[in-house]
């Protein structure tokens, strides 16, 4: 309905936007960004609850997560295409407004398959709003307040990651998890037919495209077969299942096929050959890992804080949000900095900022507070915008001005599936730690049957006292796990610090408005 109404809408003449019309359309087009900008955080404090709620584990939830990342990442390659053939502000709208009917449905789903299903569709909406935003506000604003449209999208991507956990915390535990969804579908119908009201009649220029059939469906492929692999090989004993192996063979002959087309297609859907610079090659990679790192640290602090030291929802939700207070007042002066120094030197501090605050994290015990806690999150904050607001912009800067379009969807393609796999690598490192470092300690416990009795003595029945000692070796064993996770994505961040040096130096400033 929304594509035949813009269609009709834009045989209409309309001048450019001036006015109160230009700034409350901005607002809205920046309101579809952040709202997905948001959904890829909102459900990370929420995944215990929900988990709960539908009767399945706490790593079965996290398909939450990572069903949308994924989806969303697939799409992303295909945001050219469809602006070109459809037009960008029909492909805009068209999303929004299915992005409120697709939150509703995830709201009312009562099962995690209905959910995760839910959250697919979410992403395939989700993900061409956010380049599609940017190239919007760039479109109404004049080339003269360009640095303005760029500001506002900035800042509603930057607010929308810190928002999510605070609001999906709040919500979750006030009034229950299905409105972390519900919630968004007032805002996105709002907003989807203030940009079509304001919107309607500006050019939106449409031209014949070709879309590479066949490397979509290997793309979709592979990174299925692999993000499938990835969640439920912990629960299937890895390669010992022959599921697994069947996923692991789909992933490995589809990428391989993948690759063959791509490098051998007249028109591909994802352009290998701009892996031909390598600066791009070595931005987008430290972007990748980075952000899984980050994303994976984001991910696994809110399970820790409420499955083993007794968080509500809403309290991890702060612990995680927090980082965004120094990130937001910080930005400004970033963004000026990283015109002026090299933005290698930058990324790399940002990159090992980020590790620092995870290593200081490894000091925890199970009797941290919330302040001692919430110092390095908070910390975090600047140095998470050392980072991201510059590596787009020295990848965009690492190739031809006619390929800019394509590197800009590669790397943040790459970005998005490096925090889908991240959160499943993760989960499975956290209970293989867990399961080993609970047999470590229960063999260690030489006074074991001696506890039991000074226990007893105490007045406590057998039972109880067994209870209460298995209870103690698995809330330890967790600690043990989680620590060791902090060790294992500082390890990460250490790596990624040293990957951006290989990036040439750039001749001049970078410009960091496509950062995202």
């Amino acid at each position: 309905m929304a594509t035949a109404l813009a269609a009709r809408a834009a045989t209409e003449p309309a001048g450019p936007l001036t006015g109160a019309r230009l700034i409350i359309a901005a607002i809205a087009v920046g309101l579809g960004n952040f709202l997905v900008v948001l959904d890829t955080t909102i459900a990370n404090v929420s995944v215990p609850t929900i988990a709960g709620s539908l009767g399945v584990s706490s790593s079965q939830g996290t398909w939450v997560i990572t069903s949308y990342a994924v989806a969303e990442a697939i799409t992303v390659p295909l945001t050219g295409w469809l602006a070109k053939r459809f037009g960008a502000q029909r492909v805009f709208i068209t999303c929004y407004l299915a992005f409120a009917v697709i939150s509703l449905l995830c709201g009312l789903a009562g099962s995690l398959g209905m959910l995760i299903g839910g959250r697919v569709l979410l992403g395939l909406f989700g993900g061409p709003i956010m380049p599609l935003s940017q190239m919007l506000l760039l479109r109404i604003f004049p080339p003269r307040k360009a640095t303005l449209a760029t500001v506002i999208w900035a800042m509603t991507t930057l607010v929308g990651p810190v928002a999510g956990p605070i609001l999906g915390g709040i919500i979750c535990d006030s009034i229950g998890w299905p409105w972390i969804f519900f919630i968004k579908v007032p805002a996105a119908v709002a907003g989807g037919l203030t940009v079509f009201y304001f919107l309607r009649g500006q050019p939106d220029p449409t031209a014949h495209a070709v879309i590479d059939k066949v490397g979509l469906a290997l793309l979709i492929l592979w990174v299925g077969a692999l993000q499938i692999m990835l969640d439920e090989g912990r629960n299937h004993d890895w390669f010992a299942a022959a599921e697994i192996r069947w996923l692991a063979a789909i992933a490995a002959i589809g990428f391989a096929a993948f690759l063959i087309w791509e490098l051998t297609e007249k028109n591909p859907i994802v352009d290998l050959r701009i892996f031909r610079h390598r600066g791009f090659v070595a931005a987008s990679v430290t972007y990748s890992v980075a952000f899984g790192a980050f994303f994976a640290a984001i991910v696994l602090l809110p399970l820790w804080l409420q499955q083993n030291m007794g968080y509500t929802a809403t309290w991890a939700g702060y612990a995680t949000g927090i980082m965004g207070i120094f990130a937001v007042l910080s930005a400004p002066s970033i963004g000026k900095l990283a015109e002026k120094v090299d933005p290698r030197l930058i990324i790399s501090l940002g990159i090992l900022g980020l590790g620092l605050t995870v290593a200081w994290r490894m000091m925890f015990n199970s009797d941290v507070t919330f302040l001692q806690m919430a110092w390095p999150t908070l910390l975090m904050g600047p140095f998470m915008v050392m980072f991201f607001v510059p590596v787009t912009g020295l990848a965009m800067a690492s190739v031809e001005p006619d390929e800019q379009a394509t590197a800009a969807g590669l790397s943040n393609f790459m970005r998005t599936l490096g925090g889908a796999f991240a959160t499943s690598i993760v989960q499975t490192g956290w209970a293989n730690a867990t399961r080993s470092n609970q047999t470590e300690l229960a063999g260690a416990m030489h006074q074991g049957e001696a506890t039991l009795q000074e226990m007893m003595a105490g007045g406590m029945s057998h039972e109880a006292a067994t209870a209460a000692l298995t209870g103690i070796v698995e809330h330890q064993s967790v600690m043990l796990a989680t620590l060791n996770m902090f060790a294992a994505i500082t390890i990460c961040f250490a790596f990624a610090a040293t990957l951006i040096w290989l990036a040439p130096k750039p001749s001049g400033p970078i410009d960091t408005s496509g950062a995202h």
